[in-house]
């Protein structure tokens, strides 16, 4: 029985270590990784609060370190699939009718952990299956996931609190109700913190998840499950699958209780499972909440007497963090030819500065891509772009595999605003360059606009406001988060809610009470207090 009206503490973006050279935190990082690189692991799946291993297995190996084998996760057979959904569905009713500060104080709890005694190892993990260096693991897998959980929770009280204005002698209210059924999450493996929230929004909502994780994330996306579990999440809220994709996805989306889709992957992938959908309409209870985020092919674009320094270190670290594989990575550049001379010593002297290699050492600014597919699809990129006559490599162009996938950080010139590279999504540390004439900016912009079916990020630099107003209200359309004077990354928590449109995903804006509101079917309630006693309204007295 609840007797007080709760109010969820005031969320405030968690704090980002520094993990500078000689600190506690640097210290404790590296040697919980060196920790986890000796050791191997068997991931289970986890269905109805259990670890369930299978006879069928995957072995795990880090990016920057193929040959060594951290251990196995376990595939899911069509009967695990099966029980893992109906233990949701199963779980569903006692989720659903649970007071909504007990759902959140799990997720507050979870916060907690993470910022505590579960930081260094979910950072370790990520650095060691996802290949990020520190600082990028920092800012992805604790903080962002500690923000996700502790402002998701506010975020679902302001949505339980808006309720409708009563007349005189009734009471109008409104419910939030979970949607029926279960939500299929199927999470990348670019972001722990995107994993994360995936499956745990919805069920901050009192919804049940199927969870499927990247094959290439499993490792940290277990130890999410894990501090779920030290927090107290019941058995079945959330199930977590891996093993053949298809399979698992053909199985779910025919399934009469699906109710909704929380994605985040290749726009290509989103398509298809929307087109599935669409052909199992008729087996659903009820229309399946389809929400996505997909592909970017971001863009950086400058006025003239833009500085060299700033636009030269937005370009680099918004197309070289985390070797380009943000979906909002900057990977296109639309340069004045005034600023090029300068901006072109700029990259390649700093460019030069940068380490390559694995996130163990602190030094490497860039580490390997996530696996020998997007390898392979990289190098064959660089070698068509070295057999073109429409574009040259500034810096960069090299890369190896004897130990890590490395591709080391690219700059492409090209003379062709529709060349390969300025339209296909690469995920890779590419970024291509495209030279306009000064007195033509205007037309440079309706080329931005015009390129790409992607529209999620981008950047404009410039310093007269006028500039700046007409680029930001022609890119109207271009990207859903849109920088001025800043690189097209970095999206915070509570600050910056993120998604695009268009090829880019359906807008919900992860990080915000938008993407909860899509997680609820609103009840509206009347209640009247003294009901009348005759059909007669005054108007019918003769």
């Amino acid at each position: 029985m609840s007797n007080s009206i709760y109010t969820i503490p005031t969320p405030v973006n968690e704090p980002i270590k520094s993990y500078a050279k000689n600190s506690i935190e640097c210290q404790e990082i590296l040697k919980t990784y060196n920790i986890l690189l000796a050791s191997t692991v068997e991931i289970p799946l986890y269905i109805n609060g259990e670890k369930v291993y299978t006879n069928r297995t995957k072995k795990i190996s880090p990016p920057h370190l193929h040959q060594h084998i951290l251990g196995t996760y376990s595939l899911a057979k069509e009967e695990d699939v099966s029980i893992a959904i109906e233990t949701c569905l199963a779980a569903k009713t006692q989720w659903a009718n649970t007071p909504w500060q007990e759902r959140a104080a799990v997720f507050l709890k979870a916060a907690a952990l993470i910022s505590g005694p579960y930081r260094y190892k979910i950072n370790a993990a990520t650095m060691l299956c996802q290949s990020k260096n520190i600082f990028q693991a920092e800012i992805d897998s604790a903080c962002e996931l500690i923000d996700f959980f502790n402002f998701n929770a506010k975020f679902m009280e302001q949505i339980y609190t808006n309720q409708p204005i009563s007349s005189s002698g009734i009471w109008n209210q409104t419910e939030y109700r979970p949607l029926e059924g279960f939500i299929y999450a199927v999470t990348p493996f670019n972001f722990t913190a995107i994993a994360g929230n995936l499956c745990a929004a919805p069920v901050l909502m009192g919804n049940v998840c199927v969870w499927k994780p990247s094959d290439s994330q499993i490792y940290s996306a277990n130890i999410i499950m894990e501090v779920l579990e030290q927090a107290g999440l019941p058995k079945g809220v959330i199930n977590l699958i891996t093993g053949d994709a298809e399979k698992i996805t053909n199985q779910i989306v025919s399934h009469p209780e699906f109710s909704g889709l929380h994605f985040t992957g290749s726009t290509q992938v989103f398509k298809k499972l929307w087109q599935q959908i669409g052909n199992n309409i008729h087996n659903y209870k009820n229309y399946p909440r389809i929400v996505g985020e997909t592909g970017g092919k971001d863009f950086v674009w400058a006025y003239p007497e833009t500085s060299i320094e700033t636009l030269g270190t937005a370009l680099i670290r918004g197309a070289f963090e985390y070797q380009g594989q943000k979906c909002s990575a900057a990977s296109r550049a639309y340069i004045p030819k005034s600023l090029w001379k300068d901006l072109k010593l700029f990259l390649t002297s700093e460019i030069k500065t940068i380490k390559v290699g694995g996130p163990q050492d602190p030094s490497n600014f860039v580490n390997a891509v996530i696996h020998k597919a997007s390898y392979n699809k990289l190098v064959d990129t660089i070698e068509a772009i070295k057999a073109s006559k429409n574009a040259e490599i500034i810096v960069g162009g090299t890369y190896n595999d004897s130990v890590g996938y490395f591709i080391d950080p690219t700059v492409v010139l090209t003379t062709d605003s529709n060349f390969i590279t300025m339209e296909n999504e690469l995920f890779g540390p590419i970024l291509t360059i495209y030279l306009y004439e000064d007195q033509n900016w205007k037309q440079s912009l309706d080329l931005i606009d015009q390129t790409s079916e992607y529209a999620l990020t981008g950047s404009i630099f410039a310093k007269d406001r006028y500039i700046i107003e007409y680029a930001k209200n022609k890119l109207e359309n271009a990207a859903g988060n849109f920088y001025i004077n800043d690189k097209p990354t970095g999206a915070v928590v509570g600050q910056q809610p993120f998604g695009g449109a268009r090829s880019s995903g359906t807008n919900d804006k992860a990080g915000s009470i938008y993407n909860l509101l899509r997680w609820v079917s609103p009840r509206t309630v009347k209640e009247t207090f003294v009901p009348p006693t005759s059909y007669k309204y005054p108007f019918l007295e003769a």
